[in-house]
């Protein structure tokens, strides 16, 4: 009857201490303190993939060797790990634990008295609390999120890296096409130099047209080793994130990229790993508001056991006697020198620093979504005006030189026209790194993976 009796009680217990309700508040997303629309024209669109995203094959296999070797990935990858223990270790106290014991005690007190013999063998229930006001079901719940978010930062390092990864990819290339360029620049005003030369030894060139042409192979050259060097650097930084060296192709700095919509809804931002994650954080900071608010009510334990007692091993489940005890406390914070106080108010400040870092998250969301879309007007229209300017220059270098070899026209004039030449060379091969850099930073801006 008495067993019956405590199992009945545990029951019972087990039953109001999963079925209570958790104490509040209870999660409401904050509003989003950006504008609904980003840009002009807005609409959904889908979560990039960064297998179809990118059209270059090459970058694509630099691309899933770097989500294979790098190690920031390989952190965030392991924290994820850290954080599902740490969820598990918190979920398994909604259940008691339960230990079988067995001991066994022989003694005599005395020479000449009998030997005491005494064998225990019982189940024991060990301090499980009743969870009446939800704080055990907070802490849980907080854990939970605090897994959730750590799902969502290895995405945002991912979508980072692959980001990185490309932008990386175009800068070395970029820089290996300006090296190349002043490099055949370099060659081309040594042939230059020669003409001046030649014109000197028949007294149609002076001095001063020597010094000028020697001068702007000089530059030319320094130019050249200082973009060569750049791009050798470049490569070694594209290299550490990949986490092997990385042969590079022959640029084609045309390549097509993926055209964005004019405008976006601003939902689309809240669905970033980074925003994802700052939720969740947001989330967990909340539930503990809950579990230390719950700290000011009574706290139910149970402990128990149940089994045989006998003075001899083999009779221990044959012929043992049945024992068992059971002992709920209740305990109820009176005075502790405001030490729960202090803890519900740290709560609540960390749940308005998570507010504050969720709010943050989108509005960095819709900043990189706005320059994102800005780019990809303004570099359209820079790009034209800059083939253009290269294509025309290029004219204008040849028109020079076909007066200065017939003598209507002095060599400042070819310098002037090769310099000129050469600068819109330069900014052209720029303007079509920066277009591809932010089709890059666009995938990171949607939250590709």
């Amino acid at each position: 009857m008495k067993k019956q009796l405590m199992s009945k009680t545990l029951l019972l217990a087990m039953t109001l201490g999963l079925g209570a309700c958790a104490m509040g508040p209870d999660y409401i997303r904050p509003a989003a303190p950006v504008a609904s629309v980003v840009g002009n024209q807005p609409a959904d669109i889908a979560t990039p993939q960064w297998g179809t995203y990118f059209s270059d094959p090459a970058l694509n296999g630099v691309i899933e060797k770097a989500l294979a070797n790098n190690r920031d990935l390989k952190v965030a990858t392991a924290r994820i790990e850290e954080a599902r223990a740490l969820y598990g270790i918190q979920k398994a106290d909604f259940l008691p634990s339960v230990n079988a014991n067995a001991s066994g005690n022989i003694s005599r007190s005395k020479p000449d008295a009998d030997i005491s013999r005494r064998y225990e063998a019982n189940l024991a229930l060990l301090s499980y609390e009743v969870d009446f006001w939800g704080r055990v079901r907070r802490l849980s719940e907080a854990a939970k999120a605090n897994y959730l978010a750590s799902e969502e930062a290895q995405q945002s390092v991912r979508s980072t890296l692959i980001a990185d990864v490309a932008n990386s990819y175009y800068s070395a290339q970029a820089l290996q096409a300006r090296s190349r360029f002043a490099e055949q620049t370099a060659k081309a005003r040594a042939e230059s130099l020669r003409v001046v030369k030649r014109r000197m030894d028949v007294g149609v060139a002076n001095r001063l047209d020597l010094l000028q042409a020697e001068a702007a192979q000089d530059s030319a050259i320094s130019d050249h080793t200082a973009l060569a060097r750049q791009a050798a650097n470049a490569q070694t930084a594209l290299a550490v994130l990949v986490g092997e060296a990385v042969s590079l192709p022959v640029a084609d700095l045309n390549a097509d990229v993926v055209q964005l919509p004019g405008g976006l809804n601003s939902t689309v931002l809240l669905e970033r790993p980074d925003v994802r994650a700052a939720e969740q954080k947001l989330v967990a900071a909340n539930a503990n508001i809950g579990a230390a608010r719950a700290a000011f009510f009574p706290k139910v334990t149970l402990m128990g056991s149940g089994g045989v007692v006998s003075n001899e091993l083999e009779d221990l489940f044959s012929g043992g006697n049945r024992a068992w005890s059971f002992l709920p406390q209740i305990s109820l914070p009176l005075f502790d020198g405001g030490r729960l106080r202090a803890g519900a108010d740290i709560a609540e400040a960390r749940k308005v620093i998570a507010v504050a870092e969720y709010e943050k998250a989108i509005q960095l969301a819709f900043k990189d979504a706005a320059d994102v879309l800005s780019d990809q007007v303004w570099l359209s229209k820079q790009l034209t005006a800059q083939q253009r300017l290269a294509e025309r220059q290029a004219q204008r270098l040849k028109l020079a030189e076909v007066r200065y070899a017939s003598g209507l026209a002095g060599y400042l004039d070819v310098l002037d026209a090769q310099r000129e030449f050469y600068n819109a060379s330069q900014g052209l091969i720029e303007t079509q790194r920066a277009r591809l850099a932010a089709s890059a930073q666009a995938f990171k801006a949607l939250g590709g993976k």
